[in-house]
């Protein structure tokens, strides 16, 4: 069985090889991206399982990111978890208003984001 794949996007190198170790220790193939621009283009080429995306993001912030692919025929059914450290209220709200499926903020439980993910992929 093909590993299913993740497109980790965020503007702090550090953080994505962190996540990307987790994610491949637990048997899933992982692609990177930095900024909005990028993420866009992976996604669209690649077609990923699911997306965890970051909202402060150069070039294009991560809300744009996930309503142009959420409101595109093409992608609208891959997951997105918006993974972030804006905590309030209204920034979660604007997440759900933009099309994302979850909204994690950091720092993060590693096993909160794993079990969210094997929901999302079964």
């Amino acid at each position: 069985m093909a590993k299913k794949r993740i497109l980790l996007v965020d503007d702090e190198a550090q953080l994505v090889e962190l996540v990307k170790m987790r994610l491949e220790a637990n048997g899933y193939q992982v692609l990177t991206a930095y900024d909005g621009k990028e993420a866009l283009d992976v996604a669209k080429k690649e077609m990923p399982d699911l997306i965890i995306l970051d909202l402060m993001l150069p070039k294009i912030d991560g809300y744009k990111v996930c309503r142009m692919l959420k409101f595109d025929e093409k992608y609208k059914k891959i997951p997105i978890i918006l993974f972030t450290a804006r905590a309030l209220e209204a920034d979660k709200k604007v997440g759900m208003e933009v099309g994302a499926d979850d909204y994690i903020t950091k720092p993060f439980e590693p096993e909160l984001l794993l079990m969210k993910i094997k929901d999302f992929l079964k």
